[in-house]
């Protein structure tokens, strides 16, 4: 039914006639793993409404790929930030994947959990079952890990992950040089505490990228009870007192309405959940209002707490030694890029964004790790942009837990408008001290005397960038950017918490039969990146569907 029902010019007929057990919206990290566990009961029926597309596209499976499909309107939703003031007045690109497999089949494929207290703190906050000791056989049955089944890991799930299948010189002597820091080579990034330098275990089959929908969603498409519908923009939640009972999308220009006699679930990720939310009544009264909207269920939660990774990206120009900057500018290594890819599945195309990953701490200030390093054999002024013709790596530090807090609101209640996205970037001092303090790591550890053959020149921010926090504050503001990984706006937190919207099991606060299940519901941000962070509680919120309606 599911591919029958994308061709279909009957589809609202189709969706009409039916009730469904469960809806989901959203296609994915988390919708593909809610809508493979809730349709392994063949008594339970499943629709699963993607805003995007079929992930029918080459550069959705090269891991390269991530350079074409960030910032096209065929795979990403092209949204932007308000002119950031931490940022000078910048507005930056915010990607979010418009696609089966949502943002899973366009990011940087980095397998990373983050720290164990990042987790036990979501329990200290009294979030019952959140803490790593909870977690941590969740992370095992989501995965299929090269390693295989350990203390740590666990093989036979949906979730492949693999070491990278090209390595480059500049970055083994750049690990090198963290050690000669103190810093350690260690072998994984995720036993629970990730301080350390290593290569970034990535979500990848044998040189492909492994996508939520490809782990998930695919191999179950021809389940009698599954329904995809793919180009369905959900529009608004439909209620009957504060129970809601469906939603009604539009696809092909037709508005359609579905119905569940279970649960739904919202899976379109901290912007596009938040989104539907307010479109349907949900959220600050105030908010709403000034959108033009009627006020059903006040939850001043709604689009606050908006938590990201900002990066400061260094760029060093470097010196007897291969980067990916200029191979690329050579037409015969260009080419030969490709067929090592068709033949054997390595090379460069194999890359994920960043290869080597460093976690270290910006000042003794800190009792774990606070800032990771993303460090790539290239260099380029933003995506989209070609490769810079000098040799040189890109040495980005970030700060992860962030103390400035933003949000996400509509401004009108047109389907297809954009919202305003407010990350408030550097806001705090705390986070301008972090900043500056990453930048000044940056400098010591490109000045190590392992890298001294190769001649480090900082090229971004710039030797004119003196060390005084003054200047290391504004030149955080213009070379920051964030490294996509929104979250916290749909907060999970008990019901005394002003800004929380979802309990510990998911559901709303206030309504019944609705649940958020994605990133939106982190409470605070992980250390690392977040898409395998968002994979955890899909699965987690699926269990928690299914023991609940028993």
């Amino acid at each position: 039914m599911a591919n029958k029902l994308n061709k279909n010019n009957n589809i609202r007929d189709e969706i009409d006639s039916q009730s469904f057990d469960y809806i989901v919206v959203g296609a994915g990290t988390a919708g593909c793993i809610l809508a493979n566990q809730l349709s392994q009961n063949p008594k339970n029926k499943v629709l699963l409404i993607e805003a995007g597309g079929p992930d029918n596209w080459i550069w959705f499976h090269i891991p390269v790929g991530y350079l074409f499909a960030i910032g096209n309107p065929r795979s990403d939703w092209m949204f932007k930030t308000v002119a950031e003031k931490g940022l000078n007045g910048r507005s930056l690109a915010y990607p979010r994947g418009k696609v089966i497999g949502g943002s899973s089949a366009i990011n940087a494929m980095i397998a990373m959990r983050g720290q164990a207290q990042d987790y036990d703190s979501w329990r200290q906050e009294g979030l019952v079952g959140w803490g790593w000791d909870d977690l941590l056989p969740v992370f095992k049955d989501l995965e299929d890990h090269f390693l295989g089944e350990t203390e740590h890991h666990g093989v036979g799930g949906g979730w492949r992950v693999e070491p990278p299948r090209i390595s480059w010189k500049i970055l083994d002597v750049i690990a090198d040089a963290a050690e000669g820091m103190g810093i350690e080579k260690i072998a994984d990034f995720n036993t629970g505490d990730n301080e350390g330098t290593c290569y970034f275990h990535v979500n990848q089959q044998q040189g492909r990228r492994w996508s939520s929908a490809r782990g998930f969603l695919k191999p179950v498409l021809d389940r009698p009870n599954l329904t995809l519908v793919t180009g369905g923009l959900a529009d608004r939640l439909n209620f009957e007192g504060k129970r809601v009972t469906g939603i009604t999308f539009e696809k092909n220009g037709q508005k359609i309405t579905a119905k569940a006699s279970g649960e739904v679930v919202l899976s379109s990720g901290s912007v596009g959940s938040i989104q539907l939310l307010q479109r349907s009544g949900i959220g600050p009264s105030e908010w709403l209002k000034s959108a033009g909207i009627d006020v059903f269920h006040a939850l001043e939660g709604v689009g606050r707490n908006l938590q990201d990774h900002l990066q400061q990206r260094a760029i060093y120009k470097v010196a007897n030694t291969k980067t990916l900057n200029e191979t690329y500018h050579n037409l015969v290594k260009r080419a030969w890029m490709g067929v090592e890819y068709a033949l054997f599945r390595r090379g460069p195309l194999t890359m994920a964004p960043s290869q080597l990953g460093i976690f270290t701490r910006s000042s003794e200030d800190y009792d774990r790790a606070n800032i990771e390093f993303h460090v790539q054999p290239l260099s380029l002024d933003k995506f989209g942009d070609p490769l810079h013709r000098f040799p040189a790596v890109t040495v980005s530090a970030c700060n992860l837990r962030p103390t400035s807090r933003g949000s996400i609101r509509i401004l009108d209640d047109d389907i297809r408008s954009h919202p305003e996205i407010a990350p408030n970037y550097l806001a705090t001092a705390e986070d301008q001290q972090v900043a500056c303090d990453a930048i000044r790591v940056t400098r010591r550890l490109m000045q190590q005397q392992a890298l001294k053959p190769f001649q480090p020149q900082e090229h971004l921010p710039g030797n004119q960038v003196g060390d005084d926090h003054d200047a290391l504050v504004k030149a955080a503001g213009d070379i920051g950017t964030t490294i996509f990984h929104p979250v916290g706006t749909a907060k999970m937190g008990r019901g005394t918490d002003p800004v929380a919207v979802v309990d510990e099991r998911l559901r709303v606060h206030g309504l019944d039969g609705l649940r958020v299940i994605d990133a939106s519901v982190m409470p605070t941000i992980t250390s690392g990146n977040t898409n395998t962070p968002t994979a955890m509680i899909a699965m987690k919120g699926s269990k928690m569907i299914l023991e609940d309606s028993r």
